[in-house]
């Protein structure tokens, strides 16, 4: 199997909901995260995966588009209806934010959506949450 990976750096405030130490504080992070595409049809005739820019178009200006420079909040955070009214920037996701379910999400929900039509899916997805902690979710 041939993959290509591309990276893209943003980013953003959480709050993990029941963590039992300082990161249920409010706080943020320069994520990184490295997308990692296969193709069901083999290379194409330039023999090529996916062109590098496509990955950009479609995976990270979503990124830009809905994360960079927001506060990511889970939906069932108690907080979550006071950080609204301080912040109009708070983005609630389905899911608490941690490393682990932003990489599960981009490659079972997200990469299906934003590359749909290619021939090529979001086989893993790596969250560099800093320079020495990230989490990863491959599609098994």
């Amino acid at each position: 199997m041939i993959s290509v990976t591309r990276y893209h750096d943003f980013s953003a405030g959480h709050r993990v909901t029941n963590h039992e130490g300082k990161c249920k504080n409010l706080h943020g992070h320069n994520y990184r995260l490295h997308f990692t595409c296969v193709s069901e049809k083999g290379l194409d005739d330039v023999g090529r995966v996916i062109d590098f820019s496509e990955i950009k178009k479609r995976l990270c200006t979503w990124i830009e588009r809905n994360w960079d420079h927001r506060f990511l909040i889970w939906m069932e955070d108690p907080l979550k209806s006071k950080l609204v009214e301080l912040d109009n920037t708070v983005v609630w996701t389905d899911f608490n934010p941690t490393a682990e379910n932003m990489a599960e999400y981009f490659v079972e929900v997200l990469g299906p959506q934003l590359l749909a039509g290619t021939g090529v899916s979001l086989f893993c997805c790596q969250v560099d949450e800093t320079r020495k902690c990230s989490a990863t979710y491959t599609k098994i």
